[in-house]
């Protein structure tokens, strides 16, 4: 069962509202853009008019108008050229490419395809042309809903971050309350148990099923106190894991089918010591191999192999279950993600949180294939606590 359905639809009401925002300034703008090219060819057309009547007024009459005309063009950049493209004046150009003739020419053959000039006859047959090339202000204005959009996109991106930072918290609170609530639970009717298989024990010694009545109470202690640690920061203390390997793989053997083969190709004998908290660390080869015995629907072998390699234990849980495609190898991992039609999909996930969180380890999925298992690794570092 999913118990993470649903979620993620905010995510794609904040993609879609960027794309709208987007979108809708990108069309505004180049709205604007449209309208001030046309409101800038039409001063220059002005600049150039009045260029024209200048050059043909006579001393008499008042250059006062048109000059003024010519010095309020402050900001698009202009070249005014002969019939032969000779440049025969500027404005609104930096002077160090003015005396740069080389730099003029380019500028001059970037405003012919800018633009198309604008004609200033002058009769007898000659004329000027005027090149022109957008504003500053109206260049800026043509990239602003790009940097408007990157801004929407950043900002996303963080808020993105941000809320699953916070989810992720309170889901960890979450676990965290329900582990002890369920240690607490546990803690009463443990503890009766184990009065009752006291008295059980002391009338009738001689029946076998107190005995195993006995592990599965200390069991469920041990149960308690794994839950009642979540949340906390554990103790670690120098172990040997081959030992604790093989503690859960008998209590498993006892507790699965009979159809289960383990496979431990190691020596009891071997020492593996690395820094740990035994009950965690038992609890996570515990829940991989539940998880396995169930990939392989209570029939199959498990092999568990360890060795030491560069300052690390590997420990390699590997079955012959049903497989996995790799789409799902990170999936498991996740709170919830399960493919049974029963429980809630939290053994792997407490996995990795022990061995990440924890001991400051890794656990994710070496290999699988289906139909023919799967193969889940775990790297732990073997330095001193």
């Amino acid at each position: 069962m999913n118990i993470f359905r649903n979620r993620n639809n905010w995510q794609v009401f904040l993609f879609l509202f960027a794309i709208l925002i987007g979108v809708g300034s990108l069309i505004y703008t180049q709205f604007l853009v449209r309208s001030l090219k046309v409101e800038e060819r039409k001063k220059v057309e002005m600049w150039a008019e009045a260029t024209r009547l200048i050059n043909s007024a006579d001393s008499t009459q008042n250059l006062d108008f048109l000059l003024s005309i010519i010095e309020n063009n402050n900001t698009v950049p202009v070249i005014l050229t002969d019939g032969s493209d000779n440049i025969i004046a500027t404005r609104n150009i930096e002077q160090v490419k003015i005396e740069d003739s080389g730099l003029m020419g380019v500028k001059l053959e970037k405003m012919k395809s800018d633009n198309e000039p604008i004609i200033i006859d002058l009769g007898n047959g000659t004329s000027n042309r005027i090149y022109y090339k957008d504003s500053i202000i109206l260049s800026q204005l043509m990239y602003y809903p790009f940097i408007q959009l990157g801004f929407i996109i950043l900002f996303i991106l963080a808020s993105y971050l941000a809320l699953s930072s916070s989810r992720k918290a309170e889901q960890n609170r979450v676990w965290v309350g329900m582990s002890k609530e369920t240690a607490h639970q546990l803690g009463t009717p443990t503890t009766s148990m184990s009065g009752w298989i006291e008295i059980l024990q002391n009338n009738y010694p001689d029946i076998p099923v107190t005995k195993e009545l006995a592990l599965d109470v200390k069991r469920l202690e041990k149960v308690t106190e794994r839950f009642s640690r979540i949340g906390s920061k554990p103790s670690l203390t120098q172990e040997n894991i081959t030992s604790l390997i093989q503690n859960s793989v008998n209590y498993l053997k006892t507790r699965s089918s009979s159809k289960v083969l383990f496979v431990l190709p190691f020596s009891p004998d071997e020492e593996i010591n690395i820094p740990v908290n035994p009950p965690l660390f038992e609890w996570v080869i515990e829940n991989v191999c539940k998880n396995a015995i169930d990939a392989m629907e209570g029939d199959g072998e498990i092999t568990i192999r360890v060795e030491e390699a560069e300052k690390h234990a590997i420990i390699d849980i590997s079955d012959t279950g049903k497989g996995m495609p790799k789409s799902a190898w990170k999936k498991v991992f996740n709170p919830g993600f399960t493919t049974k039609k029963r429980g809630w999909g939290l053994g792997l996930s407490l996995a990795k949180r022990i061995i990440e969180e924890y001991h400051h380890g890794r656990i994710f999925v070496k290999s699988s294939e289906i139909g023919k298992g799967t193969c889940i690794r775990i790297m732990m570092k073997t330095g001193i606590v």
